[in-house]
């Protein structure tokens, strides 16, 4: 997730691009760039870290500039560098390229384009898209060499371009990535979201996915990709700033609740797109591995625990997950033919770290599962296995957690395939399962006001229990850290198995019991154990796919796999409607922070 910022019309607009990266530098901050249009020709300029570092070197730029670029970044492909930074030039630097999204062909189009005498400076999938649309304009104009383009790309994007011979237009394509226009009277705004232009306009055009528009400010036409003239409602936007930040939601973490389709998208297309053996391990590497070791810490810890399940019933190896607080102080027999693989979303957790560098005095290879390009974590390790879910602002981790499960099931099955234990046809079908997760997440954000109305008769209590058996007993632990940490309510996870060994003790008379039923061969236990649990008073609320059960929220079943990922979700939400009924600050909840850095 990136910020992109364009303008065309009549206003002196480099200060209106730095103003809208900073109001949009909450989806990424490695690095900021901008390209302006001005003397026929184009200057781009670039800087590390914050958009206050790129506003002094444009500070120093004279003369007027009426159409321009900019973004802010958040690293996917190539790390935080200026080199890597947005935009991306051309070779003759005639066309300039800001995008968002990731380029899922972009190797074999570089090796095509290299082979034609194209140089590249980054290492991003960027800048393919500037040189695919020098080479088309050998032979078309900038529109139609510009669509061409598009067409020879796959995967998530919005992208803006320019083209030093036509100044004032900027081309715009819009596929899976956010992207709309913001039209006032004297130029066209675009940004990746509205609180870029509010300032200056509150009126909208939501551009659509497969959409291709040209900018002239103040004018704007919006196309297919065959250039057949499209219609898109012009929207009154009647948020404040803080309003429009959290795209029209109460709190960042509902927000981020709802991207979670997108964020797994992505997620899936950068590990589809970067697909080779087992990621990073070749198959004699995978089969020398005799056991896995997962550490983390929080959420991150119950993505591992979840991974434990999905690794040992597809790769068949033994699996240790730890907490890195703990794990980082014991003396350890390691065993050298054992994995590590660390879980963060910062990829800065201080346990963690601690733990990684443990394991690398053991000789162990180390894998990382994280969110951030660069951190620290990632320099440590061996391999790493990135989430691509872009910033996350609340503190409750929400779209960060259920994309480590992605690319931790992913690993799975491809660890599982490398020792021979998928075969070609199962593999197919179990990833098929997994690219239909975003779908199958949308249908179940709808349930959110169902979730909302039974979160409404149960706030008020003060103890919660949560239920789970095999992968599904993780997300009961993760249910309950969610509640508490932002409602501060006392909740706990069971394994649904152990209610009877004691815990049923604490049940009593409307205690809320959230039961996660998952079909498969335990179903006919769990349901068992929701009526141990309601034939001692609980009140009993079940997710599933069945809707016959008691106050049942359904999740649609797929595969065993997809339905912790799913039924996170369902929690989430329930954490976050609790904790608003019973007024909490819900993303900056008391004594914690996002990223724990010291011990």
């Amino acid at each position: 997730m990136c910020g992109i910022v364009a303008y065309s019309g009549k206003q002196d607009c480099a200060k209106l691009i730095i103003e809208g990266l900073k109001k949009l530098e909450y989806r990424g901050y490695d690095s900021a760039g901008i390209s302006l249009q001005k003397d026929n020709k184009i200057i781009t300029l670039k800087a590390l870290g914050r958009v206050d570092n790129l506003e002094i070197l444009v500070n120093k730029e004279k003369g007027q500039c009426f159409c321009a670029i900019g973004h802010t970044r958040w690293a996917t492909h190539g790390k935080p560098c200026v080199e890597n930074s947005h935009p991306h030039n051309d070779c003759h630097n005639q066309i300039s390229i800001v995008h968002n999204g990731i380029i899922e062909n972009y190797a074999s189009l570089k090796a095509e384009l290299e082979a034609k005498g194209h140089i590249f400076k980054s290492q991003t999938d960027t800048e393919v898209v500037a040189h695919l649309i020098e080479e088309n304009l050998k032979t078309l104009d900038f529109t139609h060499a510009f669509c061409q383009t598009i067409k020879q790309i796959r995967g998530a994007y919005a992208i803006c371009a320019l083209y030093v011979k036509e100044p004032g237009k900027i081309m715009v394509a819009k596929n899976q990535s956010p992207m709309v226009l913001g039209v006032a009277k004297e130029g066209v705004f675009l940004a990746s979201d509205v609180p870029a232009f509010l300032e200056h306009t509150n009126k909208a055009v939501f551009l659509e996915d497969g959409d291709i528009a040209q900018i002239e400010g103040p004018f704007y036409k919006i196309f297919d990709a065959e250039l057949k003239e499209q219609t898109r409602k012009v929207n009154e936007v009647n948020w404040d700033f803080t309003t429009a930040q959290k795209g029209g939601y109460a709190h960042f973490m509902l927000k981020e609740i709802h991207e979670q389709p997108q964020s797994a998208q992505d997620t899936l297309l950068t590990l589809k797109a970067g697909l080779k053996d087992s990621f990073g391990l070749t198959k004699e590497e995978a089969k020398k591995i005799k056991g896995i070791y997962l550490v983390a810490c929080g959420t991150a810890y119950h993505a591992a625990l979840c991974a434990k399940y999905m690794l040992e019933d597809y790769a068949q190896i033994p699996v240790e997950v730890e907490t890195a607080s703990e794990f980082k102080y014991r003396k350890i027999a390691f065993c050298k033919d054992w994995l590590f693989i660390a879980v963060s979303q910062s990829g800065e957790t201080a346990d963690t770290i601690a733990a990684i560098k443990n394991a690398k005095a053991a000789g162990l290879k180390v894998m990382s599962v994280c969110n951030v390009l660069g951190s620290t974590i990632t320099r440590l390790s061996d391999i790493t296995l990135y989430t691509h879910c872009g910033p996350e602002i609340s503190v409750a981790s929400t779209k960060a957690f259920t994309s480590q499960l992605v690319v931790l099931y992913s690993f799975a099955l491809n660890l599982s395939f490398a020792l021979g234990h998928l075969e070609k046809a199962s593999f197919d079908k179990f990833y098929t399962s997994l690219e239909k997760l975003p779908k199958l997440m949308k249908q179940v954000l709808v349930q959110e006001e169902k979730i909302k109305q039974i979160a409404k008769k149960i706030y008020a209590k003060n103890d919660f229990i949560f239920l789970g058996r095999n992968s599904a007993y993780p997300i009961a632990l993760e249910g309950a850290l969610k509640l508490k940490e932002i409602s501060y309510l006392h909740a706990e996870g069971f394994a649904a198995g152990e209610i009877k060994h004691g815990p049923i003790a604490v049940i009593e008379e409307g205690t809320p019991v959230l039961a996660l039923v998952a079909k498969g061969p335990l179903e006919e236990k769990m349901l068992s154990n929701c009526q141990e649990v309601k034939a001692r008073g609980a009140a009993l609320i079940t997710i599933s796919d069945d809707m016959a059960l008691t106050d049942a929220v359904q999740v649609p079943f797929e595969q065993e796999f997809l339905f912790p990922i799913l039924s996170a979700i369902v929690l989430q939400f329930f954490a976050y409607y609790i904790a608003v009924f019973r007024g909490r600050d819900v993303d900056r909840p008391r004594n914690l922070a996002k990223s724990v850095t010291v011990e």
